[in-house]
């Protein structure tokens, strides 16, 4: 499938800004389910400084400067992506290793064999240790079950105990206190399994991105109508003698599966990936440093829509 999509974000400040350092998590991800075609970004005011560098988990960001006064900051980020349907990995869910055997696989071993998955086991700013967190996980992760067959199981749980509501929650929302309360967004969706994943000792990181919303019947697909989205990753190892073939190739002796607490569903086609961490505060959007603008309104215009419509 061919999406465009296009992503403005705007603030509006007073009084106005001195000057600013911003940094972006904007450009799609190219992987093996999704390929960036093309991208552009378009800043105003125009920037003193722009660079684009690479984050520790292989995100595009990108930096700018403004030293010039302004009281609005417009952000047009617009991209091509092509995306691929749901990896057959996913449709089964019996392959994989016990989740037990995952959990001791990251445990720390002294001369052990260093996987960087081993990053999204701990603790992180908006994913905190709870026992809160386990308690709810435990009865996914049952004795000799398969971690990918837990991960769809807990998905749904989570899918089932919380309810979405628009701004019930904000970016700054603890995960802990969006279980107890049972609703929030996707982002928080995305936290509470993120958490529920490391508190029992699995890999689990939390991925950024867009997804394709189709209008009511009859209603024309409007401008700036969708939004970004998010959900989880769950690392699942390979068998030896698969993730030595995988080693071999310098591939990663594991698979990431995505669930979609919030839909209740496996990310497809209809998908597209911006970045990955451990939490929002890894892969937010924009974030920045003002000198200024004490006082400000945002609004954010998101919309996706396939190629052929556009």
């Amino acid at each position: 499938m061919l999406l465009h999509l296009v992503h403005e974000t705007r603030y509006r400040y007073k009084p106005q800004v001195e000057n600013a350092h911003h940094v972006l998590h904007l450009k799609p991800a190219s992987h093996a389910g999704q390929q960036l075609l093309k991208h552009s970004l378009a800043i105003s005011p125009e920037p003193t400084q722009l660079r684009e560098l690479t984050d520790v988990y292989g995100n595009a960001r990108t930096f700018f400067s403004l030293r010039v006064p302004h009281d609005t900051l417009t952000v047009t980020a617009e991209s091509v992506v092509s995306t691929l349907a749901v990896n057959s990995a996913v449709k089964d869910l019996s392959w994989g290793l016990p989740w037990e055997q995952v959990r001791e696989q990251f445990r720390y071993q002294a001369g052990g064999a260093y996987d960087s998955a081993c990053e999204f086991v701990f603790a992180s700013p908006y994913v905190p240790r709870d026992d809160a967190f386990a308690e709810f996980a435990r009865p996914s992760f049952t004795p000799g079950r398969p971690l990918p067959e837990v991960a769809q199981d807990l998905m749904e749980r989570i899918h089932a105990r919380m309810t979405y509501e628009s701004d019930s929650t904000d970016v700054g929302t603890p995960a802990l206190e969006a279980l107890q309360s049972g609703k929030g967004v996707c982002q928080d969706f995305a936290h509470i399994m993120v958490a529920c994943c490391r508190a029992m000792g699995v890999p689990a990181r939390y991925v950024s991105g867009y997804m394709l919303t189709n209008p009511p019947p009859g209603k024309p697909r409007l401008i700036g109508s969708d939004a970004s989205h998010a959900w989880a990753s769950v690392y699942c190892p390979l068998s030896s003698d698969a993730a030595r073939m995988r080693l071999a190739v310098g591939q990663n002796p594991g698979v990431w599966l995505d669930f979609d607490p919030t839909n209740n569903r496996a990310p497809g086609e209809d998908y597209v990936t911006l970045a990955t961490g451990r939490d929002f505060l890894d892969v937010s959007p924009m974030r920045g440093v003002i000198r200024g603008g004490a006082r400000h309104v945002l609004d954010v215009a998101v919309t996706v829509t396939p190629v052929e419509v556009a």
